[in-house]
């Protein structure tokens, strides 16, 4: 890979026609519908800040990336995407802009040509960089994320609000580091980045171009892969112009960043990540910072050696011819070039192998001592609940003591009572013919006027009923006698009338 390509590379810009950029308002809800390129749709928490400004990168009428703007700085808090790996392809560079952060009030929702800006937005460039803050200047145009988003459309990632300032060299060096991570490492360990979220943002420094856009302290990458047995991972890369992307946990790169945000949700559910997919993770991850080491080595070979060739001219003698001193500087080029190589080469193997030992002593320890704290783990719960079930018979020693002496009381007192019914049985019987033969005579002189009375009823009874046989008997004689005489004046009559 040259430096063409990667320059070349750096010029690719998003077609002005098709990009939309939407400034999320304050009243929504995270990015609004760019959350899904957040992991569980939860972007990083920061503390609201009037210099924050959420934008929602569409393109063709879908979302394809979420940024968060610092008007402050003039640069990208941070970026996220979800995508797979991204095709080739794009447009020659050219200035975009985002009316609605310099105009709020603008009803322009799509990124414009800053040529085109200048005459329908009022205030471009109070809030946002432009193109003119990086003529005549030492820095470049630096992507976030230098690629484009998808086979099917050239739309990329190369605007003006996903850009921070980078030296030529700087930029160069961290497209072909992304370009290797996301070829070797990060999308063959994460279903070819389908499942794959990225994070990359810029932590400003003091120092800014022109006096307005921040120079990044460094640049960082953030990586989870939300796949079945799934991982994390961060890197950074410092604005130094020998350091070497580094490696970081998710965590500690959380310790770098102001405000210390937790850049995904769960930590990217750390407790079911892959050691194993992290562990070939970190092995093309060294494989490429040996490369880049090579070739910061290779670049800086060339003034070495000229240095030192310098250096052996100025130990010829001055009446020596310039056909011999360049010939004796090619002499000792050619000599002394194996030798730094081979001391070179020495070194990085050192390096490697001492840092393949820390990483295996590392993997070790931390085996070593997850087993032990899940020995420790094991053998407290085991022990808590060993004292808990003692500690629970001993409270209940007392209540079933206090049950078994109830149980006791009841028992007692019931035989106690079956021996008083008993006993009132036994001592009931004779008392009852006692009290029956005492109340004899009692119930024998109350029953006399009883007597008496049914006596004098009766008797007064009978005499009734004769009495009443008397004049019945008196009345139907009388009756009969009376029906005779009447029968005998009648014939009486009859005959003194002569009719008979």
């Amino acid at each position: 890979m040259g430096s063409a390509r990667w320059l070349a590379l750096g010029s690719l810009v998003a077609m002005a026609g098709l990009l939309e950029g939407r400034v999320v308002r304050e009243e929504e809800a995270g990015f609004g519908e760019c959350d899904k390129f957040f992991y569980a749709e939860t972007p990083p928490a920061l503390p609201a800040a009037e210099a924050h400004v959420k934008l929602c990168q569409r393109s063709a009428g879908a979302a394809h990336f979420a940024t968060l703007y610092s008007t402050q700085h003039r640069t990208p808090v941070y970026s996220a995407f979800r995508a797979a790996r991204p095709g080739a392809g794009g447009e020659p560079e050219r200035g975009l802009v985002e009316p609605q952060i310099d105009d709020p009030s603008s009803s322009l929702e799509e990124m414009m040509d800053e040529a085109d800006a200048t005459t329908v937005v009022s205030n471009l460039g109070s809030k946002q960089a432009l193109n003119t803050d990086y003529l005549e200047s030492d820095y470049q145009k630096g992507q976030l994320y230098p690629f484009p988003l998808s086979h099917d459309d050239h739309m990329a990632t190369f605007t003006l609000t996903n850009a921070v300032p980078m030296t030529s060299s700087f930029r160069e060096r961290w497209y072909m580091n992304l370009n290797s991570l996301m070829d070797r490492a990060l999308a063959p360990q994460c279903g070819n980045g389908e499942d794959l979220y990225l994070i990359a943002g810029a932590v400003p420094s003091d120092h800014r171009v022109k006096g307005k856009v921040a120079v990044p302290e460094f640049v960082w990458l953030a990586a989870c892969c939300a796949s079945p047995g799934g991982w994390a991972m961060g890197f950074v890369k410092h604005a130094g112009g020998g350091d070497v992307i580094e490696d970081v946990m998710v965590k500690d790169l959380e310790k770098l960043l102001p405000s210390h945000p937790q850049l995904f949700q769960n930590n990217c559910g750390d407790a079911e990540q892959d050691t194993e997919k992290m562990k070939r993770i970190l092995e093309m991850v060294n494989r490429v910072q040996d490369e880049e080491r090579v070739l910061l080595s290779q670049e800086s070979a060339v003034p070495l050696s000229s240095t030192k060739s310098k250096r052996s001219a100025d130990l010829l003698p001055p009446e020596a011819p310039e056909e011999s001193s360049s010939l004796l500087r090619k002499l000792i080029s050619i000599i002394a070039t194996p030798y730094i190589k081979l001391f070179q080469w020495i070194c990085y193997l050192v390096v490697g192998v001492l840092k393949y030992l820390l990483f295996f002593l590392w993997f070790v320890t931390k085996l070593v001592i997850n087993g032990i704290e899940g020995c420790l783990y094991r053998l407290g719960s085991a022990a808590i609940s060993y004292f808990l079930a003692i500690g629970e018979e001993l409270v209940s020693i007392p209540w079933k003591v206090l049950k078994v002496f109830v149980r006791i009381i009841r028992a007692v007192l019931r035989i106690l009572c079956c021996l008083l019914k008993a006993v009132c049985r036994v001592l009931g019987i004779p008392v009852r013919v006692l009290v029956d033969v005492a109340m004899f005579p009692v119930y024998t002189m109350s029953a006399i006027p009883i007597v008496c009375r049914d006596i004098a009823v009766g008797v007064g009874g009978t005499v009734s009923l004769l009495l009443d046989t008397a004049f019945g008997t008196m009345g139907g004689l009388f009756q009969v006698a009376l029906g005779i005489c009447k029968q005998i004046g009648y014939r009486v009559t009859l005959e003194n009338s002569g009719e008979l």
